[in-house]
């Protein structure tokens, strides 16, 4: 039974032709995966669905009341209520149910007999939803999440980003909805948690849409896969690394097809040329109207652009770089307290602990982007820092990356900011878009397109690998590499960093 269909699906942003009388269908049970490069349409695809984009021409057609959460990592919380409280939202019909039926035995006692019969109905309603372990199923999630080690009855305002997120993808397991749909959950998971989410996706009856780059995470939830590819949504059935088989097959027999109909256009044309005014001229316009009439094939699109990541530096001495003595961070309250490091020049350090332990506001902390709550930190005074944010958030989300990068360098002449957008990964198409219709891929690589036009010495990144794809995220780690500066760096992937850093730095609770 198909839950969702999609067809005629055409969608562009200015010239970037995303899709293309695409067409998708999720039927009950699936578990799709999507992929395909940063910016051909993967998120847009997943705003697509729920209505938060609406494209330029096909049909979304959803089965009539099906239930459908989507992972919104930056969802309104109210920030007064506990974890414990924001996760038991998620069965608030429930509990108004329960409500229900004390008020029902209630009148009940004041004589109103005739209401019993609708008590028991709802109470075994309520039985049959197994609303009395709904305690231990928040238990089983927040464990599983990592959520238990922070602290069930700590308010959401205490919390840091990372922890936010991880409560938001907690509340929407809980829920249960028919069908649910991700973007990049695992950004925000340490290995053991993301193994975690892999068994419980896995297992799950209801459908799902997933679009993920983290490839083993495919490999292990993903019964289908929907590739996204010059303009066409197709869909694979089997796992991730079935897929890519399939998909390298017949991309060949694609090549190798064109170039057969390319061939045989090329000496149609050839002998219409010829003959068209002479004694086969009769034959040159049967020729003419079979050329019409051929159903051309389009050229792939085989350019698949590995960016060049290069961090001007500036001088250094291998003297302490950073100095962190009893520092306090968080926002109304510590997350984190009571931190004694320090780094030496031309150091690569990665900061590891569970996620949501409060490593992003130590960055935002050491970057300046908020004060310390105690004690202190501070840089020599040769250093001058470099700060990627992994939040991807701009003043103005209708500047394109040419007008941002124009802005921050005023002196470069309109071809140059083209290089260098293109250096990092951005297509002349996707320049010329506003910065919050494109992916959070292309997103990230204009950030980092920006990070890399200040010379420094000691680069701050945090987690400045979520959305990017393979070939990013291997331009990245050769950058980093060849840069002979301070290196600080926050990362949920430890084959990322593992042979990039010398040392680690591990943050445990308290």
């Amino acid at each position: 039974m198909s839950l969702l269909e999609i067809n005629g699906l055409t969608h562009a942003f200015g010239d970037n032709l995303l899709y293309k009388n695409a067409e998708l269908t999720l039927n009950k049970g699936e578990h799709i995966g999507i992929v395909g490069r940063n910016g051909t349409g993967k998120s847009t695809l997943i705003k697509i669905c729920t209505g938060q984009v609406i494209p330029d021409a096909g049909q979304i057609i959803w089965q009539p009341r099906l239930s459908v959460g989507y992972l919104d990592q930056y969802a309104e919380m109210d920030h007064s209520l506990t974890m414990r409280e924001f996760l038991k939202s998620a069965f608030k019909r429930m509990y108004e149910m329960e409500g229900e039926i004390t008020a029902l035995y209630e009148r009940a006692a004041e004589g109103d007999t005739g209401l019993l019969g609708r008590a028991a109905r709802l109470q075994e309603e309520l039985e049959n939803l197994d609303f009395y372990s709904i305690d231990t199923r928040i238990e089983q999630v927040s464990n599983g999440l990592g959520l238990s080690a922070i602290g069930l009855d700590r308010s959401i305002g205490q919390m840091s980003g990372g922890q936010r997120a991880k409560v938001i993808l907690a509340k929407l397991l809980l829920e249960q909805p028919e069908v649910l749909l991700f973007d990049e959950p695992t950004n925000f998971l340490d290995r053991e948690h993301v193994a975690w989410l892999a068994s419980y996706l896995s297992g799950l009856e209801h459908a799902f849409l997933v679009v993920s780059h983290d490839y083993g995470f495919l490999d292990k939830i993903a019964n289908r896969i929907c590739d996204i590819d010059n303009g066409t949504i197709t869909k694979y059935y089997g796992i991730y690394s079935e897929f890519l088989k399939k998909k390298t097959l017949l991309r060949e027999d694609y090549v190798r097809q064109y170039a057969a109909q390319q061939r045989e256009i090329k000496e149609t044309e050839e002998f219409i040329r010829k003959n068209i005014a002479g004694r086969k001229s009769r034959m040159a316009r049967g020729r003419q109207k079979q050329l019409d009439r051929m159903e051309k094939m389009e050229k792939m699109d085989r350019k698949e652009i590995k960016p060049l990541f290069h961090f001007p530096e500036l001088p250094l001495t291998n003297t302490e770089h950073l100095a962190v003595r009893h520092l306090a961070v968080g926002y109304q309250y510590p997350v984190l307290s009571d931190l004694d490091f320090s780094i030496g020049g031309g150091q690569k350090v990665a900061i590891t602990g569970f996620n949501g332990i409060g490593k992003s506001t130590l960055l935002k902390t050491l970057a300046g982007q908020i004060p310390s709550l105690r004690g202190s930190y501070k840089f020599s005074d040769q250093v001058v820092p470099g700060y990627f944010e992994q939040e991807l958030k701009w003043n103005d989300k209708t500047m394109t990356p040419m007008e941002l990068i124009s802005d921050a360098r005023p002196d470069f002449a309109g071809k140059e900011v083209r290089k260098n957008l293109a250096r990092c990964g951005i297509s002349s198409e996707h320049a010329m878009q506003p910065i919050g219709t494109l992916s959070g891929g292309e997103q990230a690589k204009v950030k980092m397109c920006l990070l890399t036009l200040k010379p420094c010495n000691f680069l701050i990144l945090d987690e400045p690998t979520n959305h990017l794809d393979v070939l990013a995220k291997e331009a990245l780690k050769e950058a980093l590499a060849e840069f002979p500066g301070t290196v600080l760096l926050v990362s949920h992937e430890e084959v990322f960093y593992r042979d990039l850093v010398q040392r680690v730095i591990n943050i445990g609770k308290g």
